[in-house]
């Protein structure tokens, strides 16, 4: 790594700013990737602490009205295994989530028509009742829906933009509009929720340029959460035969996306650990805080494939909430207390 790119490295951690064409130089080199998670790693502890913190995920449904390429879940698929949990059985896999000590549970799902938001709206009010934080990750609705949403009490949204390269999205994503996703991020953020979106690295066609423009995209609509990880193919989508993302820059991005978004919460994912044993240890030496651990539970655990190979698919709930605080406290980490929401600095 040459000096300018060690320069540049300097200006984020101080500043929190950089062009476009600064963050994609970092991000080209392989050189600047121990640099930038040591820089990141710092920023993390100054702005967020050493907690990290878990959330309990209920993947309650695996049908989707999208049609995705990369995505086990896609409309089309027909090898995918379809479920679809009762509201019963998802505030008790809630109920469960608090009694393993999880203060917040992801309730997340494919883009299934079933779930209204009435009937959403009602499974969030019992799931609060319970004391929980709610995060919702069910995909693009209208406004009025969001708001009902937001009124029955849910917190937060996890709504990844996946790419701000227009052209690729509306390739990878047939059917759907860049413009609405964009939208739905804005609307959801003017309603009070916490917005958590992010981005897929590894899509075919994507350049450093393109993920550039993705962390400053994050930055500039001060998302409070930002998921990133790699594109794992699916042999029963149209990308799979296509190679995995790679992990080096995953890490570069995510060192990044803490550099530019330093109170940001940033999950180290379970697509990171599949294609890489070991890599929630590395994403959260390298800006990450956050882990969702699954609490879905039974057959829905497995047939929930947005990808082949998913890490943990096998693991009981209980073993999950086990092994990962474990691993956070082998590291010299804590697990956080509370809800973990967004700690903005004065």
């Amino acid at each position: 790594m040459d000096d300018t790119q060690r320069t540049l490295i300097e200006k984020a951690e101080r500043a929190h700013r950089l062009s476009e064409e600064e963050l994609a130089s970092l991000l080209a080199d392989d050189a600047a990737e121990e640099a930038m998670a040591a820089a990141a790693d710092r920023v993390r502890r100054a702005f967020v602490g050493d907690e990290v913190h878990l959330r309990g995920l209920i993947e309650f449904s695996s049908y989707c009205r999208q049609n995705c390429m990369y995505c086990g879940l896609r409309r089309d698929n027909e090898k995918a295994q379809r479920y679809r949990l009762t509201p019963e059985e998802i505030v008790a896999l809630a109920e469960k989530a608090k009694a393993a000590g999880y203060p917040t549970v992801v309730m997340q799902s494919g883009e299934d028509v079933w779930f209204t938001a009435e009937r959403l709206a009602a499974i969030v009010r019992e799931v609060k009742a319970l004391g929980l934080t709610v995060t919702l990750s069910v995909g693009e609705r209208t406004r009025e829906e969001y708001r009902a949403l937001r009124e029955a009490g849910a917190d937060r949204f996890l709504l990844r933009i996946e790419t701000t390269d227009q052209a690729l999205y509306e390739r990878l994503d047939p059917g759907m509009s860049y413009e609405n996703r964009v939208r739905c991020l804005a609307d959801l953020k003017s309603l009070g929720y916490e917005v958590g979106t992010g981005c897929l690295v590894g899509l075919p066609g994507q350049s450093v340029a393109s993920l550039a423009r993705d962390v400053l995209f994050f930055q500039s609509i001060d998302a409070d959460m930002v998921g990133i990880g790699p594109l794992v193919p699916n042999g029963d989508t149209p990308l799979g035969d296509v190679p995995a993302g790679d992990m080096r820059l995953v890490r570069r991005v995510a060192a990044a996306i803490r550099l530019l978004l330093p109170e940001a919460n940033i999950p180290a994912t379970t697509a990171m650990e599949t294609l890489l044993p070991g890599a929630r240890e590395l994403m959260l030496r390298s800006g990450a805080n956050v882990m969702m651990p699954n609490v879905t539970e039974g057959e829905a655990r497995q047939k929930y494939a947005l990808y082949p190979g998913k890490a943990c698919v096998a693991d009981t709930p209980a073993h999950c909430r086990a092994c990962m605080e474990g691993r956070i406290q082998a590291m010299g980490r804590t697990v956080g207390q509370g809800a973990g929401g967004r700690r903005r600095a004065l």
